[in-house]
């Protein structure tokens, strides 16, 4: 009958009034959870690329990522304005960049074109988006070397993941102007992913301007506003030119910024042997 029926045990007693209460949980403030909004909210537009592509609406598809590819250059921002900056943020957007920016384009460019090439089509789209993913794998890894140099925060190792996305979809772009991409030129944007894949896990320098100051001239500051005004006005008229032109300028100026990158390079060797001290690595 005890195992039925335990003995009572008395409700355990309400605190008192002069005895403090214990959070289990410590409260996080705003400004450390709107960066990380932004990243899942980018994370939802890369999805729902990817659904609008399988349904045939590629147009649509491009502008998620595209505006994906913006908030990915925005929540890093608004977190060190904030100063809402932390680990697990920093995770959180490495996660966001491997779904809008490997898996999104790869499988956009699968249902728009690749597929024609059936599993052929299917290992460029794998390899693309692993590319990718190794990509941002090494980009962490590079974040914690302290002895890098000042300078080569200008330069990414390889194309970085919002660039190499935004180039992959150049095919979708000239589709939209009238470039009819059937089965014919299927192996064309084959071709062209797995060079794009082969840049993003290379170690080609890429031009990244982080290290430009943070100061405007007086003299620049009413050109800036013009030319920022005329870019909006042609995204926004010309969407599909404006990317295909950005992106055809961008791949074009990649040997400019190895060559350059190559020089300060030298430089710095030379600087070094002058010094008698070796140069960073």
């Amino acid at each position: 009958m005890d195992d039925l029926f335990p003995p009572f045990a008395p409700e355990p007693s309400e605190p008192r009034a002069n005895e403090p209460r214990t959070r289990r949980f410590k409260p996080i403030p705003v400004r450390m959870i709107i960066p990380n909004m932004i990243t899942l909210m980018a994370v939802c537009l890369g999805l729902t690329a990817v659904r609008l592509a399988f349904e045939g609406r590629f147009e649509p598809a491009v502008i998620a990522i595209v505006v994906a590819a913006v908030l990915d250059g925005i929540d890093g921002r608004v977190a060190r304005l904030l100063k809402g900056t932390s680990r697990f943020g920093a995770e959180l957007d490495s996660l966001a960049d491997f779904v809008n920016f490997g898996c999104a384009p790869a499988l956009i460019l699968y249902a728009f074109t690749l597929h024609h090439l059936k599993s052929l089509g299917w290992i460029v789209a794998l390899i693309f988006a692993i590319a990718m993913a190794l990509r941002l794998a090494r980009f962490n890894v590079m974040l914690d070397d302290p002895d890098r140099p000042e300078w080569k925060k200008d330069y990414f190792v390889g194309m970085p993941a919002p660039a190499g996305a935004l180039t992959a979809l150049l095919p979708l772009y000239l589709h939209f102007l009238g470039i009819g991409f059937g089965p014919a030129l299927a192996p064309a944007a084959l071709a062209y992913l797995l060079v794009l894949a082969i840049l993003v896990i290379s170690t080609v320098p890429t031009y990244a301007g982080k290290t430009i100051g943070k100061r405007v001239p007086r003299e620049y500051v009413l050109p800036i506003f013009v030319v920022t005004v005329a870019g909006f006005g042609l995204i926004i008229s010309f969407p599909f030119e404006t990317l295909a032109v950005i992106s055809i300028a961008y791949l074009c100026a990649i040997p400019f910024g190895a060559n350059q990158y190559r020089r300060r390079l030298k430089a710095e060797a030379t600087e070094a042997a002058m010094r008698g001290t070796p140069p960073a690595a």
